[in-house]
């Protein structure tokens, strides 16, 4: 077993997968990849339940399963057996959901399932700014949906309540992007009046900056330049601060990101821990180093099908991905990533 500065270059399989169950979505967010790619339909998107159970039951270490790609999860066909079957073998499994499609049948089941967590995207405390932010699929504001995702989430936390139990685990998401970070401290008191569990705040994933200016990514690329908060710290700043009293008043637990780079380079650690820890894996099969990639193109280790999931994850495009970590010389995709310069 090759070994760089104590890390391994092919460690054990991983304990945490999060795999893309779905890559069709019901919304066109403006800061999501979906909307600046081809539409994906709900059949051809669509994770089989076969390939599911392969890959999952093909780690023996999994304790936590994350069910979420670029789609929405509630699209996936068998979400619901997906959930069960991670529970049976006592994994911890939930997902980040727009939840507009999260009604009260939805929500019961999700409890009786036993879902770990679901954690649901609100980036507004008013409908104006949150329907601006997530368009339906014609690319327009979706005049009620507000409303309907706050209702939806007062369900889900009735029917944990109904059911007395404390998961899943409710968290609300939001985006913090120049457009509507001002309204930050309105969510929080928002979030305390629902009643869910925190209130994570985080930046724009990814700038894009390692892709062409002119290319397939343009679109979003501009998008990304434009809204980061760090490009107004000051303002960001004052948000966060008076969310963060809002929340210390109303007793609500928040998570708020650095705006400011911040990426320590630590001797004998790799600059991002993902690739030995975790892995994402796509609809299609498509093996990458995480999440924040979003883009098949740009940093594939590996297929599955062909190939198991072990084949892939020790592979020598794995071994050089990790190399380059742990060398603090990572592959142009990482420059990019808001987790590696350590302001997600």
């Amino acid at each position: 077993m090759t070994r760089t500065a104590g890390y391994s270059l092919t460690p054990p399989l991983p304990g945490e997968v999060q795999v893309e169950v779905t890559g069709a979505c019901n919304l066109r967010c403006r800061m999501c990849l979906v909307r600046y790619a081809p539409a994906v339909g709900r059949a051809e998107g669509a994770l089989s339940y076969e390939d599911f159970r392969a890959l999952v039951d093909g780690l023996p270490a999994l304790t936590r399963l994350t069910l979420q790609g670029l789609g929405e999860p509630l699209l996936a066909p068998h979400l619901l057996d997906m959930v069960r079957h991670a529970v049976g073998r006592g994994v911890e499994v939930g997902f980040n959901t727009n939840a507009v499609l999260l009604d009260r049948r939805w929500s019961r089941d999700l409890v009786r399932a036993g879902a770990g967590w679901v954690h649901v995207s609100l980036d507004g405390a008013t409908a104006a700014t949150y329907e601006d932010v997530r368009h339906g699929t014609t690319f327009a504001p979706r005049p009620g949906q507000f409303d309907r995702v706050v209702a939806n989430l007062r369900g889900l936390l009735a029917e944990r309540a109904a059911a007395g139990v404390a998961r899943p685990v409710v968290k609300l998401v939001f985006v913090a992007m120049r457009r509507n970070v001002a309204e930050l401290p309105d969510l929080v008191a928002l979030a305390a009046d629902l009643g869910v569990d925190e209130l994570w705040v985080q930046n724009l994933s990814h700038s894009f900056s390692d892709t062409d200016p002119a290319g397939r990514y343009a679109a979003i690329r501009e998008y990304a330049a434009g809204e980061s908060v760090e490009l107004e710290p000051r303002a960001s700043h004052e948000s966060f601060a008076a969310a963060r009293a809002v929340a210390a008043e109303r007793g609500l637990a928040i998570r708020l990101p650095r705006v400011e780079e911040h990426a320590p380079v630590d001797p004998g650690r790799p600059s991002c821990t993902w690739p030995w820890d975790s892995a994402y894996v796509t609809h299609r099969g498509e093996v990458q180093p995480c999440c924040m990639v979003m883009g098949s193109d740009r940093a594939t280790l590996g297929r599955l099908g062909g190939r198991t999931f072990a084949e892939v994850w020790h592979g020598e495009a794995y071994q050089a991905f990790r190399a380059g970590l742990l060398d603090h010389r990572p592959a142009e995709v990482c420059r990019g990533c808001a987790l590696y310069r350590g302001t997600f």
